[in-house]
């Protein structure tokens, strides 16, 4: 998409699209007596007569009649009460303009920035908000029809109407644009079919970002865990004919490998629990059993995009969880990769496993704070259900600056406890150091306590996406499938930390 740094006016605006923000006393709104004049005075009473709709998430589409413009339509986009309009409303607004955008095949858009500034939210923040929400909007998931003949046209041109300084605006723009390209990938990876996605195509994938953004990358195969002695990890790989990996990339900003932060995701390309089977309704859509690894790679491009000055190392562990002769049982024991032994209760309750192993190779990797992120049990569906990620933490410091960017992000995160009670169950075992299943009550406390254990004192933050990974409806920011979410929240953590550096 080429973005037009020259700027436009009303009366030299060529677009297919011309979007414009209305809200109540529009009147009032600068410039819009200058709109109106070269778009025609009626625009002004249809917006009163509510032809042309202010009201919040309202879409309003008309031709532009007047012949001396150079724009084919309008596009109102209703606004509601300007005075208490919030960011997460103005991106859901975008996201329902994108959703449009991509169902007129539009080519050429222009923006008027500043008819959608309000006393909150300044010209720089409509323009990423713009591009973020549209751009999320927009996004359609693949699928694999031979009928389809459907043309795929995408956005050529976006420019700008604003009386803002043009370079903060463009700036903005391709800011918000990188955010929703990584969470549209991340997307695309949960969507893709366990077939298609496996634990080999997906180091693949982890290699090319790496290469597009001078990442160091390091990818273990199965002959080298077994090597190290990652058990845990393995273990859950013994059913299957696909084998497992581990990803490690670094992103290393500063001159020294210090004050470095660990990205950790759970890869689990398909589980079908093992000998702990799930239900055959269960079985659906464990192809998206990757969405913490998704989540993890999507964060990572923003990081190389905008290329923050904070260290940041990635670990994936990624396997499948199938069932064969030779697949791990209840009543194994397994020693893990940090020397610690588990009794295997549930093979169902795979991820941690996967998961104990990343984040001891992260901590012997040199991250000094963990952010675990996971498809990882059904109790946080339970507990929270499915717009909510569930969060366990050992540093509350911490996890204050994570709230921070999750409320900026617009992703809703929500703390649970982790009592030495629950600790004392996870560690319950007559043969081994841990169990990995301690009970169906508490499940998500559990699941997340589980890898804590491996974590220490190590500053932490697990994140149970188990119900935000994906979505069974359409909504305002995308389509039913995968959300990509935690992209964003991870990568303006990381962004807000570099920040605090400086």
């Amino acid at each position: 998409m080429n973005i037009n740094k020259e700027g436009q006016t009303f009366q030299s605006a060529q677009a297919e699209i011309l979007i414009v923000g209305v809200s109540k006393n529009q009147e009032q709104l600068e410039g819009w007596l200058d709109f109106v004049e070269i778009f025609g005075n009626p625009i002004t009473e249809w917006i009163k007569e509510g032809d042309i709709a202010t009201g919040l998430k309202k879409l309003t589409k008309i031709p532009s009649f007047i012949p001396s413009t150079q724009v084919k339509r309008i596009l109102f986009v209703g606004l509601g009460d300007r005075k208490t309009l919030s960011t997460d409303e103005l991106r859901e607004s975008f996201g329902l303009v994108g959703k449009e955008l991509h169902k007129l095949n539009a080519k050429t858009v222009t923006l008027w920035v500043d008819s959608f500034v309000t006393a909150d939210i300044d010209s720089t923040e409509v323009s990423i908000i713009a591009a973020e929400g549209a751009g999320l909007g927009y996004y359609n998931v693949q699928n694999y029809k031979t009928s389809s003949n459907a043309i795929d046209v995408k956005i050529e041109e976006v420019s700008f109407i604003t009386t803002a300084d043009m370079q903060e605006i463009v700036a903005g723009f391709e800011v918000g644009q990188v955010y929703a390209e990584a969470v549209n990938e991340a997307r695309s990876l949960v969507n893709l079919p366990g077939n298609i996605l496996t634990s080999v195509k997906l180091a693949d994938y982890a290699e090319e970002l790496a290469k597009q953004y001078d990442f160091e990358i390091e990818i273990l195969n199965k002959a080298q865990l077994e090597e190290l002695g990652m058990g845990a990890i393995l273990a859950v790989n013994k059913g299957s004919v696909e084998e497992p990996r581990v990803i490690t990339i670094k992103y290393q900003a500063t001159d020294k490998w210090e004050d470095v932060i660990g990205l950790v995701g759970k890869g689990v390309t398909f589980d079908t629990g093992g000998y702990s089977i799930k239900t055959k309704t269960g079985l659906v859509g464990m192809k998206g059993d990757m969405g913490g690894a998704a989540a993890v790679l999507g964060a990572m491009r923003i990081i190389g995009e905008l290329r923050p000055n904070k260290n940041v190392i990635a670990v994936i562990g990624s396997t499948d969880n199938m069932i064969s002769g030779e697949a791990f049982k209840p009543d194994d024991v397994i020693t893990t990769y940090s020397g610690k032994t588990v009794e295997i209760l549930n093979t169902d309750a795979e991820g941690r496993l996967v998961l104990a192993d990343a984040v001891t190779y992260a901590k012997q990797q040199g991250a000094n704070y963990i952010i675990d992120v996971a498809t990882l049990t059904g109790g946080v569906i339970t507990a929270l259900g499915y717009d909510k990620t569930g969060v366990l933490t050992n540093d509350e410091t911490l996890f204050e600056k994570f709230v921070e960017a999750s409320v900026e992000a617009g992703e809703f995160v929500w703390q649970l406890p982790l009592t030495e009670n629950d600790k004392k169950r996870i560690r319950k075992s007559d043969v081994a150091d841990l169990n990995n299943s301690p009970g169906s009550d508490g499940h998500m406390i559990f699941g997340g306590g589980f890898v804590g254990e491996f974590v220490g004192d190590t500053p932490w933050i697990h994140l149970d996406i188990a119900g935000t990974s994906d979505t069974r409806s359409a909504h305002d920011l995308g389509p039913k499938g995968g959300t990509g979410v935690m992209v964003r929240t991870i990568a303006t953590f990381v962004e807000r930390l570099a920040e605090e550096d400086k």
